[in-house]
């Protein structure tokens, strides 16, 4: 316990610092961050015999920094072995029934959107839709009979009929 209560306050105390130069030696706040919870990780592990150094944040630093030079390490690996295969193939812009499919499917409600997404696209089956949403196989079904006809009306037109409204779950009422 007394321990655990030593790294914190040592934690406390040294994580601001640390990650301010790191932040400086990096230039990336994110990366700076991450680096300092990973020293700090390992100093945790090896708490019982660092806490008894002069200086235990000279150790917690030094493994930041070989942590930071580190990831620039295979950072420029994965470049250089990415610069070897040459530029990336061109990928064509999305086609106009691509792009009206999504605008529509943005116009549907969300559940009724996350049905037809998972089912059409994603190739899930409706029983395994129900169980990721926690819903019953009817619920499921009801929504892609209902997104399928809100998208045929809005693929169709640009507007949905204006009849009985609907709620976000796509439940008509009068």
């Amino acid at each position: 316990m007394a321990d655990d209560a030593a790294f914190a306050d040592f934690y406390r105390g040294a994580y601001p610092g640390l990650v301010a130069e790191l932040y400086a030696y990096t230039g990336s706040l994110a990366e700076a961050q991450e680096v300092a919870q990973e020293a700090f990780t390992r100093a945790w592990s090896r708490w019982g015999r660092l806490r008894s150094y002069d200086q235990p944040r000279a150790w917690v630093a030094r493994v930041g920094y070989r942590l930071a030079v580190s990831r620039w390490r295979r950072a420029r690996r994965s470049l250089t072995v990415l610069r070897g295969q040459g530029p990336p193939p061109d990928v064509p812009p999305p086609s106009e029934a691509s792009v009206a499919l999504v605008a529509a499917l943005s116009r549907i409600p969300e559940p009724q959107r996350r049905a037809l997404v998972l089912h059409h696209m994603g190739g899930y089956l409706v029983a395994e839709i129900a169980a990721m949403e926690d819903v019953a196989e009817g619920t499921v079904k009801a929504r892609l009979s209902r997104g399928r006809r809100r998208l045929a009306v809005l693929l169709d037109d640009g507007e949905p009929d204006r009849g009985p409204r609907e709620d976000r779950e796509g439940t008509r009422h009068a």
